[in-house]
């Protein structure tokens, strides 16, 4: 029998009856300083810890061919030094407090991730303001930094098949759009950067009018605004970066890409297919059936390819994003299964669904699994503050975070259908080939 959403928010409920069922879009406050900062803020008492997530505007597709790479750069740099807090103390500062802190970077935004006891806020505030206004980007450190963002480029791809074969492939898929290159960047451009380069960057992106703050846990929004007029507030604003003008022109025809690697055991063959933006309202039919496909033992990929030993492993990647992206799809082929062979059986499964549709029934069954993990996500203050922000960037308001179950709920068998038939096709879609040697033509 269907379960209804009702049904679904009772199961999920059973993980957190108090925290997930508590928060509602009236719980969540928000207010902008006057230099353009946005702040939100959701009181949780539960525990006598607190969360800040900086959600910075800026990454990959911020920059053009000569300082490919920077965003990440600054995932680096934002932890060497400051003027109040030199070299190494916004570590050791924070776990002097208690804290713990991360950062990661994507095509889209840059978001750094501070956890600390809530009495340490003003500390927080105090680390956070003095990185953002007073970042000290000197010669010496600039140099130590970009051995490390090249040493970790070289270790990536050669660590990583996937990381090598999609950075080939997003070369061939985008023409156009800067999500043509990849978060780290090129090698010849992170050997280039100036320091010019690095503060105009710094001055650009990292301004308070360019980032959305969340702070969740134990603390009071008075005492946080409060503490956000006193650190935050005096930053000044600057001109708002220049928006991403480059639309990436619709694909004709299949593109193809191989990359040679001598150390790849079998092949590895990845598809990868044009979607919408994630605010599209296709997002929600793209995502179930990426776990159609992908999700567990009992998908299309498992059955059909890892059960009959075409496949050691099957899956698939829908990044969020700003703008039209890729729908990601890997195979890696078991012993002695040739490339083709592995292309042809991905391409089967898709087109299953594509022709034939999905049952009701494994629809369901993806549908119970992201509802669960979405409760379980709003179970923490880290799950909260993540997917507030998250749904505040890329779906234009943390508001739709509260109707994500419904949208979910209400995707059809036909809507998966439809979207297979729209989007994974050939016309649109580019495969890329890693393997030790390549097929003969013949």
């Amino acid at each position: 029998m269907k379960r209804t959403l009702t049904a679904l928010m009772l199961l999920a409920g059973l993980l957190s009856a108090s925290n997930a069922a508590a928060t509602t879009a009236k719980d969540i406050k928000s207010f902008t300083l006057d230099n353009g900062m946005k702040i939100m803020v959701l009181e949780d008492g539960s525990i006598p810890n607190a969360n800040m997530y900086l959600f910075w505007k800026v990454g990959s597709r911020n920059e053009v061919p000569g300082i490919t790479g920077i965003s990440h750069f600054f995932e680096h740099m934002m932890f060497n030094g400051s003027k109040k807090f030199g070299p190494k103390m916004f570590d050791r500062t924070m776990e002097a407090a208690g804290g713990a802190n991360n950062a990661y970077t994507t095509e889209d935004m840059t978001v750094y991730t501070d956890w600390f006891p809530a009495n340490a806020l003003e500390t927080i505030f105090d680390l956070e303001a003095d990185r953002i206004a007073h970042l000290d980007i000197n010669p010496e450190m600039v140099e130590s930094e970009r051995g490390v963002v090249q040493s970790e480029r070289t270790t990536g791809l050669e660590n990583s098949n996937w990381r090598t074969i999609q950075e080939a492939l997003k070369g061939v898929a985008f023409s156009a759009h800067p999500y043509s290159w990849s978060v780290i960047g090129y090698e010849s451009d992170i050997a280039a950067w100036s320091l010019e380069d690095l503060q105009q960057y710094h001055k650009t992106y990292y301004a308070p009018n360019n980032a959305v703050v969340v702070i969740v846990g134990d603390v009071k929004l008075a005492e946080v605004k409060k503490l956000a007029n006193q650190y935050f507030a005096p930053i000044p604003a600057q001109t708002p970066p220049k928006e991403v003008r480059t639309v990436e022109p619709l694909q004709h025809g299949e593109r193809r890409v191989f990359v040679k690697k001598e150390s790849v055991s079998t092949p590895n063959v990845m598809l990868a297919y044009h979607i919408p933006a994630t605010s599209h309202a296709d997002y929600y039919a793209l995502d179930l059936l990426s776990s159609i496909l992908s999700q567990g033992n009992s998908s299309r990929f498992y059955q059909g390819l890892v059960d009959k030993q075409i496949a050691t492993a099957a899956d698939t990647y829908m990044p969020m994003s700003f703008d039209p992206n890729l729908f990601y799809i890997l195979g890696v082929a078991n012993s002695g299964v040739e490339a083709n062979t592995l292309e042809l059986a991905l391409l089967e499964q898709i087109n299953s669904i594509a022709t034939e549709g999905v049952t009701a029934e494994e629809l369901e069954k993806v549908k119970n699994i992201k509802l669960i993990n979405f409760y379980r996500d709003m179970e923490t203050i880290n799950g909260k503050a993540n997917t507030l922000g998250t749904y505040e960037m890329y779906f234009g308001s943390f508001e739709k975070l509260f109707d994500a179950p419904e949208r979910y709920n209400t995707v059809t068998p036909a809507d998966i259908q439809r979207v297979a038939q729209t989007y994974l096709i050939r016309a649109n879609r580019t495969v890329g080939v890693l393997a030790a040697t390549e097929e003969s033509d013949k």
